[in-house]
């Protein structure tokens, strides 16, 4: 890893600075220093393109304009808020945290990185955001921009699937970040690596940083970050069953823990807890299906497998792969079935996942 001289860090404060004063993006939440507007934003934008957040953010923020807001909302209308972003724990925790705000803090936001950290739900990058953007505190926001920007800057050569490289980056930076404006200093990383110096496709030789930038220099930009590939996700093959009570849809409710906690879908059906053969035929998987019915719910469903392509969608640890079925269901006493019947003008009122979003339009066509 290089260091810098003092004189070399300067120069490079000044240049990054002043690139981010005449060229920042005008994002909604960087209109003011309010740590509900930041802290909200940097949460929606993990594992999330910032295009695809800002109108997420905005809704959010009318129907959630303060904290107390957030405390005090009905899950089902906050997970619609969400749907779509993915990764529901995170807006469990929202509200989580929002109430331990009102409860423990009295409303008010702590000021420092360490005290944010003691938030539910809040690690070190979201309180380095909000203690530098919101409180001006000289500490760094260690993200996927600052690993990819500062390891190629640097040329720092740990790796950042390993959790305590998190630390090498951390004292790195804080030995380079503007102590006067440690929250612009932190947002230009953020704009810089996703702009000229992207994970795949940099364009170092235009960046305002270019004569910092090492493995630039040295011919091995796309070298940096150093990262050890992550396990495939698992395969997992489910049934959803489209199933209907004259014009009315079988809607149920996900557990309150686990993936998809507490979100609707169709019944999403395992096909190993159908008991069927590696070579099963679309006749025994309808004749499985209706007996699981039958058996879990009480319920008569007459179904059949639709001649669509299979609905796949991929989480962090499985990829999931949805065969369609539909059917009618003909004993409609739902005293054992986790849902309710649904009509079709209801359905966009519910908190759907991403997933079911997929089998709606699969099963359109």
């Amino acid at each position: 890893m290089i260091e810098w001289s003092s004189a070399t860090i300067k120069d490079f404060q000044t240049t990054l600075l002043t690139w981010f004063d005449q060229e920042g993006r005008d994002l909604p939440w960087r209109r003011d220093h309010e740590p509900y507007h930041i802290w909200v934003s940097e949460i929606m934008l993990q594992q999330t393109q910032v295009q695809t957040v800002i109108p997420y953010y905005e809704r959010f923020m009318a129907w959630f304009p303060t904290v107390t807001d957030l405390a005090q909302a009905p899950e089902e209308k906050l997970l619609k808020a969400w749907e779509g972003l993915g990764y529901y724990s995170r807006v469990r925790n929202m509200q989580r945290c929002a109430r331990q705000l009102l409860t423990d803090y009295d409303g008010q936001w702590p000021q420092t990185a360490a005290e944010l950290t003691e938030l539910i739900g809040i690690g070190p990058y979201t309180a380095g955001a909000i203690a530098s953007i919101a409180f001006n505190e000289p500490v760094p926001a260690v993200d996927g921009n600052a690993f990819r920007v500062f390891s190629r800057l640097l040329e720092i050569d740990d790796d950042i699937a390993k959790p305590q490289t998190r630390q090498v980056f951390e004292r790195a930076i804080a030995k380079i970040i503007s102590q006067d404006r440690p929250g612009d200093f932190n947002q230009a990383i953020m704009d810089l690596g996703s702009s000229y110096m992207t994970a795949r496709q940099p364009d170092s030789a235009h960046s305002p940083v270019k004569r910092f930038n090492q493995a630039y220099l040295d011919g091995k930009e796309l070298a940096y970050p150093v990262k050890t590939k992550k396990p495939r996700p698992v395969p997992v093959d489910y049934v959803a069953v489209m199933a209907q009570v004259d014009d009315q849809w079988l809607m149920m409710q996900r557990p309150s823990n686990g993936m998809l906690a507490n979100l609707w879908t169709v019944p999403f059906i395992k096909v190993a807890d159908l008991a069927l053969d590696e070579s099963y035929t679309d006749a025994e998987l309808t004749a499985a299906v209706n007996a699981y019915f039958k058996q879990e719910y009480q319920l008569t469903l007459t179904s059949q497998c639709l001649p669509v392509k299979p609905v796949t969608h991929t989480f962090t640890h499985q990829k999931w792969t949805l065969r369609l079925l539909a059917g009618q269901v003909t004993t409609p006493d739902l005293a054992f079935f986790p849902g309710r019947l649904v009509t079709t003008d209801d359905l966009a009122q519910l908190p759907t996942p991403k997933v079911q979003d997929k089998v709606w339009q699969r099963y359109r066509q």
